[in-house]
């Protein structure tokens, strides 16, 4: 039995002219990358200079001669690296957990109409509840180890990834399915040839967005209750008045964020159709 085509439906058709792709570094790419890194070492150094100049209060801001002295501290110690480590797991395979069965459940429901129809209302509630309104009970049910920071952030995603899977089912051009039909195709192989690989560019898309949603259920969970980790790092830094070691916490968080998103992203090209 011959297959349709999926591609459509989730790309428009495209014209003759086909614009050159980009491999490597660009000149335009170098030029923005040199930009970035102008911008952060000046920003670094007008916040030096006003505090030095006693325009803040560094009891207030901090310093970043302060936060790199922290952060060297850290690194030396092994303390940083080891709740960067940690954090990187718990929101890793939080991450994994509720991105993957999320996607499942999402695309699962367009078997069955009946059932989405009856889980729609709950859908929207659980889309418009605030999951960190879960963490304290979360905490009492799993603990204060790593299991609630995964938890917590594996109930984010999973809502995300549920969603947005099934809207990309919802989206899928009824004329491949009217095809298939007339082709004597059940319900069960439309869905495996035609509706999961139309989906899995919304699907690539919620991933990225769900490195980000793994990554505040995690340190949300360390903020409530933990023992180590960038967010208790943070948290306990702060209540120490220590606005250096919270700073370097928060950087921490963003280079992890970063090197998660380049992963996550490299990802999403290879599962996007070309």
């Amino acid at each position: 039995m011959a297959l349709p085509e999926t591609g459509a439906t989730t790309v428009p058709a495209a014209s003759s002219t086909k614009v050159p792709r980009r491999r490597g570094f660009s000149v335009f790419g170098i030029r923005v990358l040199i930009y970035q890194i102008v911008l952060l070492v000046g920003f670094l150094a007008l916040w030096e200079y006003a505090i030095r100049a006693e325009w803040l209060p560094v009891y207030l801001y901090g310093q970043p001669s302060g936060i790199w002295r922290e952060l060297v501290k850290g690194v030396e110690s092994g303390a940083l690296l080891r709740d960067t480590w940690i954090t990187a797991q718990e929101t890793v395979i939080g991450f994994i957990i509720g991105s993957v069965a999320g996607s499942i459940a999402g695309l699962a429901l367009w078997l069955s109409p009946t059932t989405a129809a009856v889980l729609r209302p709950l859908m929207v509630a659980l889309n418009g509840l605030p999951k960190i309104a879960l963490a304290p009970l979360i905490v009492v049910w799993f603990g204060v180890g790593m299991e609630s920071k995964v938890a917590i952030a594996a109930i984010i995603t999973f809502i995300v990834a549920m969603l947005t899977s099934f809207a990309g089912s919802q989206e899928v051009d009824t004329d491949y399915i009217k095809m298939m039909k007339s082709l004597g195709a059940s319900r069960l192989q439309t869905f495996r040839m035609v509706v999961v690989p139309a989906t899995i560019p919304w699907i690539a898309s919620a991933f990225r967005l769900n490195i980000g949603f793994a990554m505040i259920g995690a340190v949300v969970g360390e903020y409530i209750s933990a023992e180590a980790g960038l967010g208790h790092h943070v948290y306990y830094s702060g209540t120490l008045y220590n606005l250096n070691a919270v700073w370097g916490g928060i950087f921490a968080l963003m280079l992890l964020a970063l090197f998660l998103d380049a992963i996550v992203g490299l990802v999403e090209r290879r599962l996007k159709w070309q």
